[in-house]
């Protein structure tokens, strides 16, 4: 099989994070730019490769994984360098990292986001509930305070001076809120910034964008 690697997904604010983690880390890869509910993910090729039917997937020389923060931790570990490491080896700094990652995997996008993304976006599928919309909102912005104290000593990133897994869940979970209308204090939206001011960032904006309506894009080789 060769050192194959392939990244299945884009256009999404979950699928922009193994773009972003892929480009930190300076990984070439392989992009099948495929989009949800679009009957992408339903092909037989998907599906021999995840029942579930989502993206972002990852294939890596014969390892599948599916979810976003799963594939993050994976890549950093496999392939992390001392100054691009995305999840820290000292167990208490990792045990911090990966306690940030669960946090906004939870109750930020699953919890809140996904909620006002599926009675929104998504209302011709789940159905529209204003209630259940507002309700996420102000949940989100509740838990939002975890975050705000974190950043109360005015650290660059959310664990301090060095960019992590964390930034990036983070990053795209505070974008996706504020894209949904929902408001967060000014020092979150600095921090915002500051991470996405990164490169790697901008490279994955590029990659992650979703192919034009009516074109096919082939498998492209992507890199930093």
């Amino acid at each position: 099989m060769g050192n194959e690697r392939i990244l299945w997904g884009a256009g999404t604010s979950r699928t922009i994070r193994p773009h972003w983690a892929l480009h930190e880390l300076g990984l070439d890869f392989e992009l099948r730019p495929i989009l949800p509910r679009t009957g992408q993910t339903k092909t037989a090729e998907f599906t021999a490769l995840s029942a579930r039917q989502k993206i972002p997937l990852l294939q890596d020389n014969g390892l599948i994984l599916t979810e976003s923060a799963a594939i993050i931790t994976y890549l950093s570990d496999a392939y992390g360098q001392p100054h691009n490491r995305l999840v820290p080896t000292d167990p208490r700094q990792r045990a911090q990292c990966l306690e940030w990652c669960f946090f906004v995997i939870s109750e930020l996008d699953a919890t809140s986001l996904y909620v006002m993304r599926r009675h929104g976006d998504l209302r011709h599928i789940y159905g529209e509930a204003p209630q259940a919309n507002a309700a996420a909102a102000e949940y989100f912005q509740q838990q939002m305070r975890t975050v705000e104290r974190a950043l109360e000593a005015d650290p660059h990133y959310i664990l301090g001076d060095r960019f992590t897994a964390a930034d990036i869940l983070l990053s795209t979970c505070v974008t996706w809120a504020v894209r949904y209308g929902v408001s967060v204090s000014d020092r979150v939206l600095a921090y915002n910034e500051r991470a996405k001011d990164r490169p790697a960032y901008t490279h994955a904006l590029a990659t992650n964008a979703p192919p034009a309506a009516g074109i096919v894009i082939p498998p492209s080789g992507c890199s930093v």
